[in-house]
């Protein structure tokens, strides 16, 4: 298994990021989502609870030049599980599940992002609080012109401090390079509140513009989250 801080402090620009996993101890579920920004545009974020959800906003609004790609609900929680992605394919995956539907069949309705010529890939994952079972996604350019789909679908069993890992971008560039490759297995801690000070400092200062750690105990309950914001007097903050 790859540390994820170590993976982190090893790229400068990983884009966007989700993990899914399970703590050591078998007793926890971890989620992590973070983003990263070059641009004002994308920079000007912040991560706002919204009960189990969370949602984006702009931290000043008047710099807001095109929303369609950076404001959207990342995490959303339904019955049992947990839907963390990186754009507003969230509300897709939930309105399939939530209409007897699959994280598969919603997310074959939908393409990478519209962004030439990057062509950012869709991650996407899902959590099953009951089992602790993950089952993740990336959609990509199946050529340099964006004419096509590629959809790559992947499913874990529960391994108590394991868990897998999806960015965007291989790294910086023009264009940005897709990810590539199976999501990358990496370990999961016990110490959740610990790890997630780790995974904020790993992230590139310039780049990183918001992370969210969310400990929930397999088969529900009270859930932690830690949040980072790259626009706030604090360094972090934790709910229950």
């Amino acid at each position: 298994m790859d540390n994820l801080p170590d993976l982190l402090k090893q790229n400068p620009y990983p884009g966007r990021g989700l993990a899914l996993g399970m703590t050591p101890d078998g007793g926890r579920m971890v989620a992590v989502y973070f983003i990263m920004g070059r641009s004002r545009n994308s920079r000007n974020r912040v991560f706002v609870e919204e009960g189990q959800s969370l949602r984006i906003e702009p931290f000043d609004p008047a710099l807001v030049s095109d929303p369609s790609l950076i404001i959207y609900h990342p995490i959303r929680a339904l019955g049992q599980w947990l839907i963390v992605t990186n754009g507003d394919q969230t509300d897709t995956v939930y309105n399939a599940l939530a209409n007897g539907g699959s994280f598969e069949s919603g997310l074959r309705t939908r393409t990478f992002e519209p962004d030439a010529p990057n062509w950012t890939p869709r991650i996407s994952g899902l959590m099953n609080l009951q089992d602790g079972a993950c089952r993740l996604s990336i959609l990509k350019a199946q050529d340099e012109q964006g004419t096509r789909c590629q959809r790559h679908f992947f499913e874990y069993e529960a391994c108590p401090g394991q868990g897998h890992f999806l960015h965007t971008y291989k790294g910086d560039g023009n264009p940005l390079p897709s990810f590539a490759g199976e999501p990358l297995c990496v370990g999961m801690p016990d110490d959740v509140e610990a790890f997630a000070i780790a995974l904020w400092n790993s992230l590139h200062a310039d780049n990183r513009v918001a992370l969210c750690v969310k400990e929930t105990p397999l088969g529900g309950g009270n859930t932690r989250t830690y949040l980072y914001n790259r626009h706030s007097n604090k360094e972090a903050s934790c709910a229950n």
